[in-house]
């Protein structure tokens, strides 16, 4: 309740009055309000709603969000370990294609001057050319041996391959975190691609480098090993589009194209191979023995008798060119080459039977999606790598051989 006091007070120059009012009010009792806490936790999230009648706000607080999946930590972990070892193949195949070329330099600066030597010590029968030259042609016989053994440029080519095909594993790591949802099986498949590539691409020389000589010449193979047994060669019988974009005739021409490739491009890798290994192999055995008889020849010529000097001499000048041949023209590296073109091959005979094979069109790769990556694998359209399958088809009902390869690239 307001009170209204009102006092009248005198005046000397007239009758007015003052009128002094107070209002007084009430105190509101207090009302306790308690808000609710806002969650600081970074799981939590704080979304603002607008009411559609009222336009009034309601403040919702979003459920907690799902910890880290482990399968996406542990493919993070391995994507940092691939990127580190993309650039330690990188440094390491610049280092080894360095070797080559001075490796190369160096041999050839020692023979051609050890032959210079030689000739000299045909003519004037001097002491010091003689054994200068004995020395020179012992050295470059040594060096030959080791540099043959280890054919740098054919290592450089291994390093160049292993960093390409661990950046396309870490894009295929990116791709996987990208879609989400990562699986255990995912993170085991990704680690055996990883352990698959170190042992196809050793980094250290002693005890783990790849045999430059085998006896014969094999694919490079860079992916983990499945149990597959030999594809089914009956269709299903069923005319009906089947489930996941499989049909008979998306299998018949799976099955046809990799039968071009078989008969076409993996046999002439596989001849092509051969041929530049021993070709290679016949370089490295020349090399050594040529600067070993030029080494005799120095060290038995002397001025009575100028033959072993002129066999060292020619002997040094040969060698000087097969070095330059088998170095200088990356004998090595072109068989690296057709080993690693034999395994891409090889890798898609492998996902084309294992696909094949596997009776549940569900769990296959969708046939359209499988279909297009063939494709451009083995650079082509669709349209073109159906156009194959039926050429090959017309071709082999008619008992001839196809004259196309299945590969536009290699």
């Amino acid at each position: 309740m307001s009170s209204l006091r009102i006092s009248t007070l005198p005046s000397s120059s007239s009758s007015l009055r003052t009128v002094n009012a107070a209002i007084s009010v009430p105190r509101l009792p207090r009302v306790p309000i308690s808000l609710p806490k806002i969650p600081t936790s970074s799981t939590t999230k704080l979304v603002l709603e607008s009411n559609n009648h009222d336009g009034s706000l309601h403040t919702v607080i979003a459920p907690p969000e799902k910890d880290v999946a482990k399968a996406t930590v542990q493919l993070y972990a391995i994507l940092e370990a691939v990127a580190d070892r993309v650039e330690m193949h990188k440094n390491m195949g610049e280092q080894r294609n360095n070797w080559n070329s001075l490796l190369l330099n160096s041999l050839n600066m020692i023979t051609l001057s050890a032959t210079t030597m030689v000739g000299l010590n045909t003519a004037i029968d001097n002491a010091a050319f003689k054994l200068s030259s004995t020395l020179l042609f012992t050295a470059a016989t040594g060096m030959l041996l080791i540099m043959n053994k280890i054919q740098p440029s054919q290592l450089a080519e291994e390093q160049r391959n292993a960093t390409r095909l661990f950046k396309q594993l870490q894009t295929e790591i990116q791709t996987t975190l990208a879609f989400g949802n990562p699986s255990e099986e995912d993170v085991k498949s990704t680690m055996e691609k990883v352990l698959a590539l170190d042992k196809a691409y050793p980094l250290p020389l002693l005890g783990a480098m790849l045999e430059k000589f085998p006896s014969k010449f094999e694919p490079a193979v860079w992916w983990p090993k499945t149990n597959t047994n030999e594809f089914q060669k009956q269709l299903f019988r069923s005319q009906k589009k089947m489930n996941n974009g499989w049909t008979p005739e998306l299998e018949m021409e799976m099955r046809q194209i990799l039968e071009v490739a078989k008969s076409k491009d993996v046999e002439d890798y596989d001849k092509l191979g051969n041929l530049v290994l021993q070709f290679n192999k016949t370089l490295a055995m020349s090399g050594p023995l040529l600067t070993g008889i030029a080494a005799l020849g120095s060290a038995l010529g002397s001025h009575g008798s100028s033959w072993p000097g002129i066999v060292a001499a020619v002997a040094g000048s040969l060698a000087a060119s097969v070095n330059a041949l088998e170095h200088g023209g990356q004998v090595g590296m072109v068989f690296e080459m057709y080993r690693n073109c034999g395994g891409f091959f090889k890798l898609l005979e492998d996902t084309i039977e294992a696909t094949l094979e596997e009776k549940d069109c569900e769990k296959r790769e969708n046939g359209e999606l499988f279909e297009m990556k063939v494709a451009v694998k083995l650079g082509r359209s669709v349209s073109q790598l159906r156009r194959l399958a039926s050429k090959f088809a017309a071709y082999d009902s008619e008992g001839m051989p196809m004259d196309e390869f299945a590969s536009k690239l290699f």
